[in-house]
């Protein structure tokens, strides 16, 4: 099994907002790095673990880790790469050779915010990719250690 962290910006997807979806699953669009492509494509397996991280916050007390999920299907072509009038569009990918593939997420529970400067004050998350300087990445490797670690200490939502 592998881990991840997965950032999205709570203004177009929550944790909330996962919950709250048919199935509680929902299609992780709109990534265009090649680098978070890759690992949609190439590394997630279905069940795999992800850390929900809210990130770019209008407060910096509210960026951090704000939930579990999970990996629940296999990768595919992100469909707003062909929309035109979408925010994604993307005029060199094709339907029948497209640049962008996704992978659906689903809610596993929800847990009081783990704040970016909490993950920082933690000697055991001090290597975490998304710690490191200049690190933008939408979605990071989170090794065993670092998974094992947070399961024991990300509080439950009260």
């Amino acid at each position: 099994m592998n881990y991840w962290l997965m950032k999205s910006e709570p203004g177009e997807c929550s944790i909330d907002d996962l919950a709250a979806a048919p199935g509680q699953s929902l299609p992780w669009t709109g990534v265009r790095n090649y680098q978070a492509r890759n690992f949609m494509r190439d590394q997630m397996r279905i069940g795999d673990g992800v850390l929900f991280y809210h990130s770019s916050c209008p407060s910096p007390e509210q960026i951090g880790i704000a939930g579990l999920a999970r990996v629940a299907s296999k990768p595919y072509p992100d469909a707003s790469q062909f929309d035109p009038d979408g925010h994604y569009y993307d005029a060199k990918s094709k339907p029948e050779a497209p640049r962008w593939m996704l992978v659906d997420i689903a809610f596993v529970r929800k847990t009081k915010l783990l704040s970016r400067a909490a993950l920082r004050a933690d000697p055991a998350l001090r290597n975490m990719l998304v710690l490191q300087p200049g690190s933008r990445l939408s979605i990071t490797p989170v090794t065993a250690q670092e998974w094992d670690h947070l399961q024991a200490v990300l509080p439950e939502q009260g």
